[in-house]
Formats: structure tokens, C-alpha cells, sequence
């Protein structure tokens, strides 16, 4: 989570979780996930040398083979779009949900909503959530501007993991929450 994320889940009187939103004790410390952090082992994807989690940070930061691996895997996911994706759906651009202009980005949708539409308090579908698997074309948000400022800060296509197996392009909206979580994991501590 991103700083404003978090703060925005600690101001209620009862903070809660981000992702469950079950209620968090002030002050309590993740003693379960600090344990797993010291003791699982991985490798680093640049010099193959094994260590723990929570020494995968300072050795990423000196490794030149991890960074020279950072910038081809880089590379490879900002070259041009292979022209056959037509069986997937579109989540690079969006219609505006209240005039219908097209082809926003989902910044671009957000700014474009703030500006212009601030104040339309009709229901309107998100056509952002209603690209995703998980979405539902006929959900109509009760708030659509609060719903795009909580929800739409960051961009989906940012922080899902990349299905290089099949294409460079395509983005994996149906892997195993569990496996991502433990790849997120491993991957924040090794980058800064």
C-alpha cells in the first residue's frame, strides 16, 4: 500500500485492514509475517546468490547483476503491444461514464471526472472495475467520485504480475492470490 492508502484506513475510530478490513490494534507489530520474512530464503534474479528475505533489500541496493536484470525486465514490458489482443479485454482505456467521451487512460478518466463531473450525483457504472475479472458491468456506485478517488489512485496494470509465459503484454488478473502475495512480498524487499 501506498502511504495515503494506509493513513486513509487508520483515521476512522476503529481502524481496519486495506484488504479485509477487519479491525487493527494500535501498535501491534505483524510478528508472524517479521518471522517469515527472516526465514524464508530466495535467490537473487541477478547473481543467483541465496539469502534470507530480510537481507535481500541492502544486497539488491549493491548488485549490479539485480539491477542490469531490473532494467531488461523493464525493457521487455515497455515494448510495442503484439497487434493480436483482441480476445482480452481493454484496460489501457475507458469511457467516461457521464458523456461518453472515450479513451482516457484511467489518470486521464480520473482527472477528466473531477474536473467536469464533480458535482453529477448520478449512479454510473465504473467502466475501470468493470473491466476487471472480478468486476460487474452492472454495479452502479452510489458515489462515483469518492469511489474514483479510494479506488483509482493507482493504476491495476502497475501491480499486477506480468504472464510472461504467454505474452509480455498480458496481465495475470486470475493468479492465485496467496502465490501473489508471496511474490509482492519477496519483490518489495528486494527493491527500493
Amino acid at each position: 500500500f501506498c502511504t495515503p492508502c494506509l493513513q486513509e484506513c487508520l483515521k476512522p475510530k476503529k481502524p481496519v485492514c486495506g484488504v479485509c478490513r477487519s479491525t487493527l490494534s494500535a501498535g501491534s507489530r505483524a510478528l508472524d509475517l517479521e518471522k517469515q520474512i527472516e526465514t524464508t530464503e530466495t535467490t537473487c534474479n541477478g547473481c543467483n546468490k541465496k539469502m534470507f528475505l530480510s537481507k535481500m533489500r541492502s544486497h539488491a541496493a549493491s548488485c549490479s547483476k539485480y539491477q542490469n536484470y531490473i532494467m531488461e525486465g523493464v525493457k521487455a514490458v515497455t515494448k510495442e503491444p503484439l497487434h493480436n489482443t483482441r480476445s482480452f479485454p481493454n484496460r489501457f482505456t475507458f469511457p467516461c461514464p457521464y458523456c461518453s467521451e472515450k479513451n482516457f487512460d484511467q489518470e486521464g478518466l480520473v482527472e477528466h471526472c473531477k474536473a467536469l463531473h464533480s458535482m453529477d450525483a448520478k449512479q454510473v457504472v465504473c467502466p475501470i472495475c468493470a473491466s476487471m475479472p472480478w468486476g460487474d458491468p452492472n454495479y452502479r456506485s452510489a458515489n462515483f467520485m469518492e469511489h474514483l478517488q479510494r479506488r483509482h489512485r493507482f493504476s491495476y496494470d502497475t501491480f499486477v504480475v506480468v504472464k510472461a509465459s504467454l505474452c509480455p503484454v498480458l496481465q495475470d488478473y486470475d493468479a492465485d492470490e496467496d502465490d501473489m502475495m508471496a511474490q509482492v512480498l519477496m519483490r518489495s524487499l528486494r527493491d527500493k
